[in-house]
């Protein structure tokens, strides 16, 4: 009993003196530094007055705190960007603004308070209670910087923070090239800034306190930079048990008291407490501590291949039974290895032993105003899971994404392919008449290499313990200043990280070897869905995509109406489309019948999105190993209101390009090669499937069927199997007005593990049955499974022709608006005549007055109330 008692007060006690850490993320003031005429150290204290200063968005940058204080019109909506002053045109002196925030603060005893930033762009100096913080000047957008404030504070406990941000030194003519005249690459930021093919430019350059600020309180010891590295040695079965895994951690630990201090330092994973006795000198050093064996780990699996099982650690120095400082985090056990695939030409992507075949997409930034949040993240990284990718790629032209970030891909099993911040475009890969210097000038960007060395190393250290995080990339397109490469691969990455590949740049050759000739990557724009299947192309390809414009909904929310005007082939479109980077839909619209007004082309154009995001997944999985180990889709998101290139568009609405990927990605998949109707299944799974059914029939447009064949058979692990052509039936059915293809892969309880409708055109290419196809009277209900589940029900009566391509929207029962984001397990799906399909919503707790919408091509738009 005394045992316990004094146990639970070494408890107390420890609790008595744990870590603080907090934000700074409201409260702040802001004025422009016209505006202010005082002196920094005035400025800076605490009877300065500031009641004309405007409330700031920190952290957030300079334009969103004018959007938010409605100094200027709504840069997504419309063409309202170009009703703003652009940086260029200006001056950096209109973006130039002090930032005050004030906060309560004191230090006693051993406390040492530290301020972090984790991001500023572009040029900072710092102010507390009237004295400088920084002695040098903060320089360099992607760079977390800290500072010892501990004498600094004031003795009342009141303290004043100021800081005036200076936007990035070139800013660069927004042009219209990529990157504008490319000299925003000059210095260490974004260079999407000064416009891009999916972007216009964003007018103050995201200047700003752009990323947290965060006040720590450590009791003379601060642990930083954690570093947890896990080796899982052999080949491995998701959900079998394991042989053990090997965890080996290593911490920075920084003594500013000026005398050594002792105690031990310790961490714990999975209930096992590792320890290790330790003085810690004045000086910052970096301890490690003795490997630990791990019995049986649960692993963390891509999405797709195995659960996402994650351990808290829990890092600790105790000195005289007090906790001087400690560090929280996440980390999974995993292994990731790279073999080349001779056969193909490409890198082969292996965890924890086990080949994954990549299934990616591209990803800009969460928000070009950088408007970042944890909930927005985690629905972003959801739809990609959704999709059923296993990688996202972060493109060079933006930034090493926040922490955040790659939380949500260890939640949801997405590996992240991260570049470094050179893209062709401004770092001179090619001529480029737009561009302001030649490439031998941009070659050498940014200017400041020993900075851009600096950011790598922090920002390694900021992301490198996440489970997700699997290859690192030296540019977009091109690589780094061989003064940067080279330290990057041979001192960097060897010292703080060592686990990872790392490509010279996203389309190099010893990523996927490029015997075809040109870039290595795309094209981007829509193609016939054959060439999918037939037109071989690079084996690990970087970037490889299409369209993605939005639907109605979609349009409404950021093209004003008098601008919502259908596009029509070969003809300019309206300017706020082609504002917001419209890629035209040419050819592919007219087969479904001429759109008739923007809502007929929006709905027509699901059918292309569709169709084209399938047929790209599934042509490169059909040759799986043979031709290809992975594609990445450029790309799956915007940051902005743009046209092409989304899943989903800026407010987190999906489109039918989503639903086509996903069903094309699906970890087991039956499929129809349209160049010789061969039945195909894919199994990505690591083990084998047996006892299956495969089922063919083809619909009428009147809703009749005609069986084809089904077959028992069976598919092995991680492999492509054809089965049956319909060449010869299809002929048969003559297809005077297209017909419907159902495909299905049944167990043996005859439980349909994968289904798949494809609608073929008439002998003329044309859909002119579709175009005439009577309606289907669809029977729709909707029932709330929990609190934030409905499961819809769609029934299509015998005797129906097929229900086809309905669009499920949860919206407000009330305002008709949709509720985003929403998450469906299928959706744009067709209902055959005589079945039944349950489509399951998922949406954030807390949200009440619902209702579903159901519409589709021959199906009437109808509410339906939630029971």
């Amino acid at each position: 009993m005394k045992k316990i008692f004094l146990f639970c007060v070494l408890l107390l006690n420890l609790k008595a003196f744990s870590q603080q850490r907090y934000e700074l993320n409201s409260g702040w003031l802001c004025v422009n530094v016209k505006d202010a005429s005082a002196s920094e150290s005035q400025i800076s204290t605490l009877g300065f007055n500031t009641s004309g200063w405007m409330p700031a968005t920190v952290p957030g940058t300079v334009l969103t705190t004018l959007l938010n204080n409605k100094k200027v019109p709504d840069p997504f909506y419309g063409m309202n960007n170009e009703k703003i002053a652009d940086i260029y045109n200006v001056g950096k002196e209109h973006y130039t603004y002090w930032f005050v925030k004030d906060f309560n603060e004191s230090a006693a005893g051993n406390d040492q308070v530290w301020l972090q930033f984790r991001g500023i762009n572009y040029k900072a100096e710092i102010f507390l209670n009237g004295k400088k913080v920084n002695q040098k000047t903060h320089e360099g957008m992607h760079l977390r910087v800290k500072y010892n404030i501990t004498k600094l504070l004031s003795s009342t406990g009141k303290n004043r923070l100021a800081v005036i941000v200076y936007p990035p030194d070139f800013p660069g003519n927004p042009n219209g090239g990529q990157g504008g005249d490319g000299t925003i690459a000059k210095g260490l930021t974004t260079q999407y800034t000064a416009g891009w093919d999916w972007i216009q430019p964003t007018r103050d350059r995201n200047t700003g306190i752009w990323d947290k600020v965060t006040i720590e309180k450590t009791k003379g010891i601060n642990i930083q930079n954690p570093h947890v590295v896990t080796l899982v040695p052999g080949k491995r079965l998701p959900g079998a048990k394991q042989a053990p895994a090997i965890i080996k951690v290593s911490v920075e630990v920084e003594n500013p008291t000026g005398k050594a201090i002792s105690g031990i330092l310790q961490y714990e994973i999975a209930g096992k407490l590792v320890k290790k006795n330790v003085t810690v000198s004045a000086a910052a050093s970096e301890i490690k501590f003795p490997d630990l064996t791990l019995e049986n780990p649960r692993l963390w699996w891509p999405s797709g291949y195995g659960k996402q099982d994650l351990y808290p650690v829990n890092i600790r120095f105790i000195s005289a039974n007090q906790v001087l400082d400690q560090e929280n985090l996440t980390v999974g056990i995993r292994q990731i290895d790279n073999i080349w695939n001779e056969h193909t030409k490409s890198m082969g992507a292996y965890v924890n032993g086990q080949k994954i075949f990549i299934k990616g997409g591209n990803w800009i930034i969460s928000d070009a105003m950088l408007r970042f949040s944890d909930a927005r993240y985690d629905a972003e990284v959801r739809y990609h899971k959704d999709m059923n990718l296993n990688l996202i790629r972060i493109w060079g032209g933006a930034i090493l994404e926040r922490p955040e970030f790659y939380n949500a891909c260890d939640k949801y099993g997405l590996l992240v392919f991260q570049d470094f911040w050179f893209s062709g475009d401004c770092n001179g890969r090619w001529v480029d008449p737009l561009k302001k210097e030649d490439q031998w000038t941009r070659r050498n960007y940014p200017d400041n290499h020993p900075l851009v060395l600096t950011a790598i190393e922090d920002q390694v250290k900021m992301i490198r313990n996440h489970p997700s995080l699997a290859f690192w990339c030296g540019g977009n397109e091109i690589t780094p200043p061989e003064d940067i490469l080279n330290p990057i691969k041979n001192d960097i990455l060897p010292r703080l990280d060592g686990t990872r590949k790392f490509f010279d740049f996203s389309n190099s050759d010893e990523m996927s070897y490029n015997a075809i000739g040109g870039n290595g990557d795309g094209p981007y724009g829509i193609q016939d869905p054959i060439s999918f299947w037939a037109v071989k192309t690079f084996p690990y390809n970087s970037e490889v995509g299409s369209v993605g414009v939005g639907d109605y909904e979609s349009l409404e929310r950021f093209i004003p109406k008098e601008n919502m005007i259908a596009p029509q082939f070969k003809s300019k479109p309206d300017s706020v489309w082609d504002y917001h980077k419209y890629i035209g839909y040419n050819q592919y619209i007219n087969p479904y019948g001429k759109a008739k007004d923007a809502k007929d082309f929006a709905m027509k154009a699901q059918l292309v999105n569709y169709d084209q995001y399938r047929a790209l997944m599934e042509g490169f999985s059909n040759k799986m190993w043979d031709w290809y180990t992975g594609s990445i889709i450029w790309k799956t998101q915007n940051p902005w209101t743009a046209l092409r290139g989304q899943m989903y568009d800026y407010y987190l609405d999906p489109n039918a390009s989503l639903y086509g990927l996903r069903k094309g990605s699906e970890p087991l998949h039956i499929m129809m090669n349209p160049l010789d109707s061969m039945v195909t299944v894919v199994n990505n799974g690591l083990t084998d499937r047996n006892n299956l059914m495969v089922q063919a029939k083809v619909y009428d447009m009147a809703g009749k069927d005609y069986f084809y064949s089904q077959v028992f058979n069976s598919i092995g692990a991680s492999s492509v199997r054809r089965f049956f052509p319909l060449n010869d039936f299809l002929k048969k059915m003559d297809q005077k007005d297209g017909v419907f293809v159902s495909l299905k892969l049944l167990n043996e309880k005859q439980e349909v593990l994968s289904e798949n409708i494809y609608w073929l055109a008439d002998k003329n290419g044309s859909y002119k049955g579709l175009q005439e196809l009577k309606s289907a009277n669809l029977s729709v209900s909707a029932n709330r499974t929990s609190k934030n589940k409905i499961a819809v029900t769609l029934s299509n009566p015998v005797g129906n022709p097929v229900a086809f391509f309905n669009r499920v929207a949860l919206i407000n029962r009330e305002t008709g608006k949709r509720i985003l984001p929403a998450f469906y397990d299928d959706n744009y799906l067709s209902v055959l005549p005589g079945e039944t399909r349950v489509v399951t919503v998922e949406f954030h707790d807390g949200e009440g007055n619902l209702a579903v919408e159901v519409y589709g091509w021959n199906v009437e738009r109808q509410k339906i109330n939630i029971q």
